[in-house]
């Protein structure tokens, strides 16, 4: 099944997509897409008849459009720097989720190990206003980037009321999280609701239910070709993510607990088990 094959198997309505860094000077395999492959990515898109949307838009909207929300979790400099330009070229805004107490100290993450911190950095506040700016939406990624289901109840309350107070404060409103580390569990998504997000997605899992709260996003990485983008955004692997069959490559993989936790290290093994199914 050649790259023309995969683009006809047709196209969900809605998809979210969730970048990290679009970053020439920063070569990590995995978070860190070529700002080539970013723009080819945005002009398949449109061809196919997509418009960008907030994330916050695409969920609670009600457009007949073939909608896309573009997000970029962790708040990474270069978003500021190349993929706003790419993005505005087409009028398109994005969503950008924030780790608040980062972008407040100034000091990178450093969950990826040594080098390349000047690239590693957290847009600041006045960074993120320039991106409100331009009608893009920010929305909350905790403030410390923990794994939320292994936080107490007030840890919890802290990261998510914490964050979304932190960046209406800065910047007027914050309506939406992505949940740290794509982890999505009842009792997370109980709290986020309590904290007063009307949205919020994780990364892993099928798609279950209609909940604003449980919007499953697709990881889009450096190593996603055209034909691995093209299969990531066709039809046929969102009717997947939307069946029975996802859970069972989940249990194939050895991913076990309930539906609504996933923390899943596997999403190449998923993928080659998909596409074994359409050769």
């Amino acid at each position: 099944m050649n790259i023309r094959d995969l683009a006809n198997l047709g196209s969900p309505r809605h998809l979210s997509l969730a970048y990290h860094a679009v970053d020439p000077q920063w070569p990590h395999l995995g978070l860190s897409v070529p700002l080539e492959a970013f723009e080819a990515q945005l002009h398949e898109l449109a061809r196919r008849g997509y418009r960008g949307v907030t994330f916050s838009e695409a969920v609670l909207g009600n457009s007949p459009d073939h909608v896309v929300s573009i997000t970029f979790d962790d708040a990474y400099c270069s978003v500021l720097e190349y993929a706003l330009p790419a993005l505005r070229r087409l009028g398109w805004p994005a969503t950008v989720f924030a780790p608040t107490e980062y972008v407040a100290s100034g000091r990178p993450m450093t969950w990826l190990g040594e080098g390349y911190e000047n690239r590693k950095r957290q847009l600041t506040w006045a960074e993120l206003s320039v991106l409100a700016g331009e009608g893009w939406e920010i929305g909350s990624h905790g403030r410390t980037h923990r794994l939320l289901s292994s936080l107490d109840d007030a840890e919890l309350e802290d990261e998510l009321a914490g964050s979304r107070a932190d960046i209406a404060e800065h910047l007027g409103s914050c309506t939406s999280i992505a949940y740290p580390w794509g982890e999505v569990t009842d009792r997370v998504v109980e709290a986020a609701r309590r904290a007063g997000y009307a949205t919020g997605s994780g990364l892993w899992g099928r798609v279950v239910d209609d909940d604003p709260l449980r919007v499953p996003r697709q990881a889009i990485s450096a190593g996603d070709g055209r034909q691995r983008m093209a299969l990531k955004t066709s039809g046929l692997f969102w009717a997947l993510r939307s069946s029975g069959l996802w859970d069972a490559l989940d249990r194939a993989r050895g991913l076990h607990g309930s539906r609504d936790v996933y923390v899943s290290r596997t999403l190449k093994a998923r993928l080659q088990a998909i596409l074994a199914l359409l050769r």
